[in-house]
């Protein structure tokens, strides 16, 4: 029976920031493109801290973090200014004061209802506060060529079909998930195409669902 608790990819397997792996990904791509200034930043799935590192340098007023992973939060505390350690959604209540920046990066595909941890989420945010999300895409062309063709939905211990996610999302999907918690959708892109570049431009973009291994939403706490 699966726990009604958020989860973290592979909470078991934990490697030290310097030895790379999922809890040390510093996320750059994502960072750069928060609009500014970013205040007080709440980092939810925060792994060892170096998504922190970075928001710190570039002007997070105080970074507060939450991680799962007892391991890495005892990392990430070497670099946050707060670290609570369990799940988001038992930890979420606990929190007080309002936060202006609020990072989930790859964490809503691991919780049984992450529609509830937005609402949570939009109650500890600033009036304007933005909301940072970082999501598979389920629609990815892998995950149809190995459902249509090797008839296996292909879970993985790491990656695109790590096997603790729990939840699946489209673009259509994550927007809708996150209007319907309140916030105000002000954008949604992806990661750079790189080797499917030149399909995407040939097809004008109708092709970019299907290739884009994540998407990027980016919402703002509105009234």
């Amino acid at each position: 029976m699966v726990p009604l608790t958020g989860l973290r990819a592979r909470p078991g397997v934990y490697s030290a920031p310097e030895a790379g792996g999922y809890y040390a990904n510093r996320r750059e791509d994502l960072v750069s493109t928060l609009p500014r200034p970013l205040g007080r930043v709440l980092d939810v799935g925060c792994g060892a801290g170096e998504v922190g590192r970075l928001l710190r340098a570039e002007g997070a007023s105080s970074v507060t973090g939450i991680e799962i992973n007892a391991q890495a939060a005892e990392h990430a505390r070497e670099v946050l200014d707060e670290v609570r350690v369990g799940a988001v959604e038992e930890i979420l209540p606990t929190l007080s004061g309002e936060w202006d920046t609020i990072c989930c990066y790859d964490v809503l595909e691991h919780l049984v209802d992450p529609r509830k941890v937005l609402v949570a989420i939009r109650g500890l945010a600033s009036p304007g506060a933005r909301l940072h999300i970082s999501i598979p895409n389920a629609r990815h062309v892998s995950l149809l060529i190995d459902i249509a063709v090797r008839g296996t939905f292909g879970y993985t211990e790491w990656g695109h079909r790590d096997s603790t996610h729990l939840r699946w999302f489209t673009r259509r999907d994550i927007i809708a998930l996150t209007e319907a918690a309140g916030w105000s959708v002000l954008s949604i892109s992806h990661p750079a195409l790189q080797r499917s570049r030149l399909l995407d431009v040939l097809t004008r973009g109708r092709s970019t669902e299907f290739l884009v291994g994540q998407w990027y939403l980016l919402a703002e706490r509105t009234p």
